[in-house]
């Protein structure tokens, strides 16, 4: 069975590379849009700027762990 699974990713990469694809933008349309209804949805202004810094936290957060790790 692993086999079978192996050979047919080897021989259709682009199509996994689409669903791949596809799959990461739907996971961050879904987010942006969670994000504009629960983050200040009256003001796209105020919502843009704690987003960003929300992300920057984050981003700072775990480049911090992952230094850690190294």
């Amino acid at each position: 069975m692993i086999s079978k699974i192996s050979t047919f990713k080897r021989k259709h990469k682009l199509i996994f590379a689409l669903i791949i694809g596809l799959s990461v933008v739907s996971f961050w349309r879904g987010a942006w849009g969670i994000m504009d209804v629960y983050i200040f949805p009256n003001n796209y202004g105020i919502s843009s700027i704690v987003c960003f810094f929300i992300g920057i936290g984050l981003l700072s957060a775990t480049n911090y762990i992952v230094e850690e790790l190294m």
